[in-house]
């Protein structure tokens, strides 16, 4: 049975106060709330790194060589994907491990990194803009986006899924979302799909995932959909009050952006995925991040080294 609409609503004005992840931090300090879950100490790999590397026909390598450090963009509401601590500063997730293990096999101190947080609609802008060197942040490879920019990997296959309250009944997949409000990212491939697909669902878009789970838990959304590695690390921050539903209903590989046409840098990431896929950094970057919703590591996808554009 659902708890009463006045409770939810009590609790959808902390979370809008504080914010989701803050809430499930501690930061109101409420009895019964999720813990806090992460990497626990000497769970991350450390990566080695090269002292070899020369990129000459990378302009990107160079720029970044002159001033000493890499620029990554990254997501910053996505739980252990792509997490910023509000109170450090610092970045957090399986994405992030995925930028410093590219950072360490081209030479750089992946403590050196300086993440930059990068919007779905900006991250095209963003590298051809040079304002960043490569981009990981669930950022799926497509015909369009090739056109823009160049893509490394893919290093993760995910699909879009749907996260509903866990005690909502009646919604087992996109099959059953007519007349339901379904909230996703202005943008974003999963909120077209919807629109497309699933057009007797009322789609809602916010710049971010964590203003929709904020409405989906203050009742004014009934669902979130985007890929299923976002939902599952909201899923387990508050396993009580959210969960993902139904099998994943689209392919979305993960690949590492790039500047279109500097097929230095992406072969040479396409060798580094290879390379931290093997040696065991890749599974126990997972299993220290991901992982801690409770899926195990699937098998890495094969590598898509398409010809230089």
């Amino acid at each position: 049975m659902r708890p009463p609409a006045t409770a939810l609503r009590r609790r959808a004005a902390a979370l809008a106060l504080t914010g989701l992840v803050a809430l499930l931090a501690g930061a109101c300090g409420k009895e019964g709330s999720p813990p806090v879950k992460g990497p626990k100490p000497g769970a991350l790999p450390v990566y080695q790194v090269a002292t070899d590397v020369q990129l000459p026909d990378s302009a990107t390598w160079r720029r970044a060589r002159s001033r000493g450090h890499l620029v990554v963009g990254a997501k910053e509401d996505q739980p252990y994907m792509g997490e910023k601590d509000p109170a450090t500063g610092t970045y957090s997730g399986f994405d992030i491990e995925i930028a410093r293990m590219m950072a360490a096999s081209l030479g750089f101190d992946p403590k050196t990194v300086a993440f930059r947080t990068i919007a779905s609609a900006n991250r095209e802008t963003a590298l051809q803009n040079g304002q960043i060197d490569y981009y990981v942040g669930t950022y799926t490879i497509n015909a369009l986006r090739k056109k823009q920019v160049g893509f490394a990997g893919p290093y993760y296959v995910a699909g879009q899924s749907l996260l509903i309250r866990a005690d909502e009944k009646g919604i087992d997949g996109p099959q059953d979302l007519a007349g339901k409000r379904v909230c996703s990212a202005a943008g974003s491939t999963p909120l077209q799909r919807i629109q497309r697909e699933y057009p007797k669902a009322h789609a809602v878009a916010y710049d971010t995932y964590s203003i929709c789970v904020d409405n989906l838990l203050s009742l004014q959304v009934d669902a979130v959909t985007t890929d299923d590695t976002i939902l599952m690390g909201y899923a387990a921050k508050a396993p009580k009050e959210l969960k993902v539903v139904g099998k994943p209903f689209s392919t979305e590989p993960y690949g590492i952006g790039v500047p279109r046409g500097d097929n230095a840098l992406r072969f040479a990431l396409d060798d580094a995925v290879a390379t931290h896929e093997k040696n065991g950094d890749w599974t126990k970057a997972y299993d220290a991040t991901l992982g801690l919703s409770g899926v195990p590591a699937p098998r890495p996808p094969a590598i898509d080294r398409y010809p230089a554009s």
